[in-house]
């Protein structure tokens, strides 16, 4: 026969959460989850971008939602400015959030 007490146990125990949802709930009240999806998209950058982009990239940092990504190369930054759209879209859907609306390179 349960008692009130063992019933209460097994309900408590029944609550389980996902790992993955309980770290992403304390990185938002701590305010960390916006660095460390900045972090993971600049990160990405060689990988969506390629390897010979890769090349000439020197620099990137993320500012009021607009990665800066300095390039090397003239030609090579006409043909990123046509992908622009490309590379916000799938840098954002990578990292799983909407962490930039523009890319601006230099």
């Amino acid at each position: 026969m349960f008692t009130k007490a063992t019933l209460q146990k097994t309900m408590e125990r029944r609550k389980t959460e996902n790992l993955t949802d309980v770290l992403m709930r304390f990185l938002r009240q701590e305010g960390l989850e916006t660095p460390l999806n900045e972090h993971r998209l600049i990160e990405l950058w060689e990988e969506v971008a390629g390897p010979t982009v890769a090349k000439y990239t020197s620099g990137k940092r993320i500012y009021n939602q607009v990665l800066y990504v300095q390039i090397t190369s003239a030609i090579v930054r006409a043909e990123l400015q046509m992908r622009r759209t490309f590379y916000v879209n799938e840098l954002n859907r990578r990292v799983g959030s909407t962490v930039i609306t523009d890319i601006h390179f230099q």
